[in-house]
């Protein structure tokens, strides 16, 4: 448990500058060396893009100028995939990706997933990894970003209400600016992004994870047979993109086995600086938005829920995969002997803690990245994964994670009113039906999308091939799609996913998890924005309290649990009762 310990001090310690430095970014205050430096890279974007930084949009405004910029990227980096074999930045000749691999690792990467039905080292060219995987990797992330702020401006009345002293009853009935989709997302890419993963990329080069344009080198194995007598190492500028993977909350990996590589993750000060590196940005965030709203003590809210689950989560996790990991030598107390069993698929670099621990790290944020095989944690480790990526806001991805809070906040803000007999409002605008339609059908929406698949696909075996029978192959389908829809992108490896259904039918999850859970909170606080704005009083419900945070933490567990329940049951826990028996 030292590491973390570590782990999160090391966040929360870094993650409070940088969530303050975020929300003055995100404001666009004067920074005037900052603006100056960067300014030679942000104006000729904005110029190209035919968009002036200081004119607001609606929320109708910024979600087009976000689905158009989705869909410009996406079929620019899914032509690049198809193509790669004739474009340049390609030594090891690796030939086009055939076209449904190509869609959904294109749509995979857009949405800030990263789930990987391809091997990176042998599938993709060096162009097609730096440009369209890094590039995607950089970008998307700030995307998210751009929406959960523009839906806190909603929230808060538009631009004009956080203005410093105006009054936000002014904008009642108006539509509220909620700020420039394309100078949100450029000026946290340039601030913010591109800085910290030069320095991860510095930091991971130290530890000697590759970073070279040249091809990969022949080896000669030692127990090489006389039918393979050389291996190709493949190499490449792995270093920036195992940056971008982990800051980002993306996840995917160069190489196929992701950080289990130990050319992707060679040392132990390696998987440290990964492992922060992967919650570092969603404390930010959590961080940011106190200053961002000139509400402290909504940071407090946000930020001490997030923690609480974080911990209980991370806690279980090792802890569970940990029970059976040492038995104790009756003989001789002094000592314990590893188990094998739970070490299958983990590097014995690492051990038992770290991997768990980096399980549950990547899970409660949307990252999905590896150091060990999940397939192979223990049922009930399995199933504390899952739970993660069902919740989907312990962390979250950057953005996703506090927008996918917000509706469960919104949610327990209408629970709690009735309950206590008052108006449901929040910051002073009431939430009324219409709100509540749009949430309960997004809440909804994860259940049918993700449990439809799942039997379909148990159910036709013939033609999706799912590749393991009895209690552990529904958790394989299970965590699929649970991974896809949470925009996770970890698996459950020994299913056998490259193939015409998981491509296209995780495509379609993939964009039904990352769209409407982005769009329609925004749409709703852009509704209450333009509602009459009433002063808080001794009557109104005070949400930036323990009480409160409690009433969320409730209301996310009962939704996950009435929901999803059944399916666990079947899964991971069915599997965990038949091993217990033998």
């Amino acid at each position: 448990m030292t590491e973390a310990i570590l782990v999160f001090a090391l966040a929360i310690g870094l993650g409070w500058p940088l969530g303050r430095y975020l929300a003055a970014v995100m404001r666009g205050d004067p920074m005037l060396r900052l603006d100056r430096a960067s300014g030679w890279i942000e104006r000729p974007l904005y110029r190209l893009l035919g968009t002036d930084p200081a004119h607001g949009m609606s929320w109708r405004g910024y979600a087009k100028a976000f689905a158009l910029s989705n869909l410009v990227v996406g079929g620019l980096v899914w032509v690049l995939f198809m193509t790669q074999g004739w474009l340049p930045l390609n030594p090891d000749a690796i030939p086009n990706m055939r076209w449904d691999t190509a869609l959904h690792t294109m749509v995979s990467f857009l949405t800030n997933t990263n789930q990987q039905h391809y091997s990176g080292q042998a599938q993709l060219s060096y162009l097609s990894q730096m440009v369209g995987i890094v590039g995607l990797q950089v970008i998307t992330p700030m995307m998210g970003l751009a929406l959960v702020v523009a839906t806190l401006r909603a929230l808060m009345g538009g631009r004009q209400a956080m203005a410093p002293g105006r009054d936000p009853a002014t904008t009642a009935g108006s539509e509220a600016d909620v700020g420039n989709y394309w100078a949100d997302v450029i000026r946290a890419s340039v601030r913010f992004m591109l800085p910290l993963c030069l320095l991860w990329s510095v930091l991971l080069t130290s530890q000697g994870v590759p970073s070279t344009l040249g091809a990969g080198p022949t080896a000669t194995p030692v127990d090489a047979s006389v039918e393979m007598k050389q291996q190709k190492i493949p190499l490449g500028p792995v270093a920036p993109m195992v940056a971008a993977k982990q800051l980002g909350t993306n996840g995917g990996g160069w190489y196929g086995p992701n950080s289990a590589v130990p050319l992707e993750n060679p040392t132990p000060l390696s998987n440290l600086l990964e492992m922060l590196a992967i919650i570092l940005i969603p404390v930010a965030v959590a961080f940011m938005v106190g200053p961002f709203t000139g509400r402290k003590k909504l940071t407090a809210l946000v930020f001490g829920s997030m923690l609480l689950m974080s911990v209980v989560s991370t806690g279980a996790g090792v802890l569970i995969e940990g029970h059976s990991a040492m038995a104790a030598d009756h003989a001789a107390m002094d000592h314990a002997v590893m188990d094998p069993a739970v070490m299958e698929g983990k590097e014995v670099r690492f051990g038992v803690d770290s991997s768990a621990l980096w399980a549950t790290l990547t899970t409660q944020t949307s990252n999905g990245s590896v150091n060990a095989m999940h397939d192979s944690l223990a049922p009930l480790s399995g199933l504390v994964t899952l739970g993660n990526m069902l919740i989907n806001a312990i962390w979250g991805g950057i953005g996703c994670g506090l927008q996918q809070f917000l509706v469960y906040l919104l949610l327990a803000v209408f629970l709690a009113g009735l309950m206590t007999g008052r108006t449901p409002e929040l910051f002073g605008r009431k939430i009324e039906a219409p709100e509540v339609r749009l949430l309960s059908l997004l809440i909804l929406l994860q259940p049918a999308v993700v449990l439809g698949f799942t039997a379909l696909t148990l159910a036709l075996p013939q033609f999706t091939a799912n590749s393991n029978p009895g209690f552990h192959g529904v958790s394989q389908v299970f965590y699929e799609y649970t991974s896809a829809y949470a925009n996770n992108g970890s698996g459950f490896e020994g299913l056998g996913d490259a193939t015409y259904w998981w491509n296209l039918t995780c495509t379609l999850v993939l964009a039904l998890g990352r769209y409407p859970a982005l769009i329609v909170p925004l749409a709703v606080a852009a509704s209450l924005a333009r509602k009459r704005h009433a002063p808080e009083g001794p009557g109104s419900l005070h949400i930036e309290t323990p009480t409160f945070a409690l009433t969320v933490i409730a209301v996310i567990v009962i939704l996950t649990l009435l929901q999803f329940m059944p399916a666990l049951v079947l899964g991971p826990v069915a599997e965990h009762l038949s091993l217990a028996a033998h």
